[in-house]
């Protein structure tokens, strides 16, 4: 391929961007109290030496009560913002690769086991369990202890949350937030009327379920420095009868956008275990086409996008900007660098890594120096190379 789309680069809010493939957030379920630790120094590691040109840590929670897990990573403490800034500091210093935090509180579906261990939800009053909010006292699976509705002082306290996770977040050098407005979680439960059953101004009419979502966008906004990014990801359908549809993502994504939103990540599904889903490679791009038809913001298509092929395919025939990565990079970290070899882009490559490039790609590595080894390495008396 003589240009590869994939591989050209792109600007969001100032921030020039590499290529288009992204590292989407992936629960690792392995924090200590909310704290990272060794493991997440070694996932983010090598992700963030993948050559991909984005990297976005993992569902975070604002608050201890709005972890997913048990074992979820937090931003919510001094501990847990320690904690993630020596991580932060171990990947930065090998990798210049821009960070992104996802931000985001379970509602009804925290409180729960790890996926190994069986993802069942954790009543309250039993080890590693809490009591679980969200906007109406409607459980996510019949038989599970019910949320409680969320009131006035509750809506604040969680607003503020976000803003604090934010701004933590600012304080230890992260490029930008995302805010999880997907898979089921509090966000997602306000917009959809599957889980939202309110009867004040937070729950009824479109408008009403989008109120508190754009809320938090708002204040979270209004606490960032200019220059930091800030993102949404939704689940643009339930796949459930009644629930969450492109239509009403798309009325949602434009108001996000009036309102400074730098990127929209297309997912789908997670709200209720009713769900249907038809899955297959791609199968939720159609979703992001039709919201980026819609909107002039970025938009980013995830979903079973595993051949450099069909990621190509996606940005070049203009159905989303850029595509996002989960188990594909999580199998394959160098995932990039193979597309790049297949596609005929270039990546950015450690200087540590640079002699690994095959001889039939002599281009794949962009450096700012000459490709060649020789370039780069010195051979010393003890024969050695430095």
């Amino acid at each position: 391929m003589a240009s590869s789309v994939l591989f050209s680069p792109v600007t969001v809010r100032g921030h020039e961007l590499a290529n288009r493939i992204i590292v989407a957030p992936m629960c690792q379920y392995s924090a200590i109290d909310g704290q990272m630790n060794d493991w997440h120094v070694i996932h983010l590691g090598q992700l963030a030496l993948s050559g991909a040109a984005l990297l976005t840590i993992e569902a975070t929670g604002v608050l201890p009560e709005g972890r997913i897990t048990w074992g979820d990573v937090g931003l919510y403490d001094d501990a847990t913002e320690e904690a993630m800034r020596r991580t932060l500091e171990g990947v930065r210093g090998w990798s210049d690769i821009p960070v992104v935090i996802q931000l985001n509180h379970a509602g009804r579906k925290a409180s729960t086991e790890t996926p190994w261990a069986g993802g069942a939800q954790l009543a309250p009053g039993t080890p590693h369990g809490w009591q679980t909010v969200a906007p109406s006292a409607v459980p996510f699976q019949e038989g599970q202890v019910p949320p409680l509705a969320l009131d006035e002082a509750g809506l604040q306290r969680i607003k503020d949350a976000f803003v604090a996770s934010a701004l933590r977040a600012v304080r230890i050098g992260i490029d930008g937030v995302q805010l999880h407005s997907a898979h089921g979680y509090l966000l997602h439960q306000f917009l959809s009327p599957l889980s939202n059953q309110r009867t004040d101004v937070y729950g009824g009419s479109l408008e009403n379920r989008m109120r508190f979502p754009l809320e938090v966008f708002d204040a979270v906004r209004a606490a960032l420095p200019a220059d930091k990014l800030l993102t949404v990801r939704v689940s643009a359908t339930d796949w459930v009868e009644g629930g969450w549809d492109l239509e009403q993502t798309i009325v949602y994504a434009k108001a996000l956008e009036a309102r400074g939103c730098d990127a929209i990540h297309v997912s789908t599904g997670g709200l209720h275990p009713a769900q249907k889903i038809a899955v297959g490679p791609g199968y939720q791009v159609p979703f992001a086409r039709g919201v980026k038809q819609a909107v002039t913001m970025p938009v980013v298509a995830v979903g079973l996008i595993t051949e450099p092929e069909h990621a190509e395919a996606i940005v070049a025939h203009g159905d989303a900007d850029m595509v996002a990565l989960a188990r594909t990079i999580l199998y394959d970290p160098r995932w990039p660098w193979h597309a790049a070899a297949q596609l005929g882009g270039q990546v950015r490559a450690p200087k540590q890594y640079l002699r690994s490039q095959p001889s039939r790609h002599r281009h794949l590595f962009h450096t700012d120096a000459a490709i060649s080894p020789d370039a780069h390495w010195t051979k010393g008396p003890d024969g050695r190379y430095t």
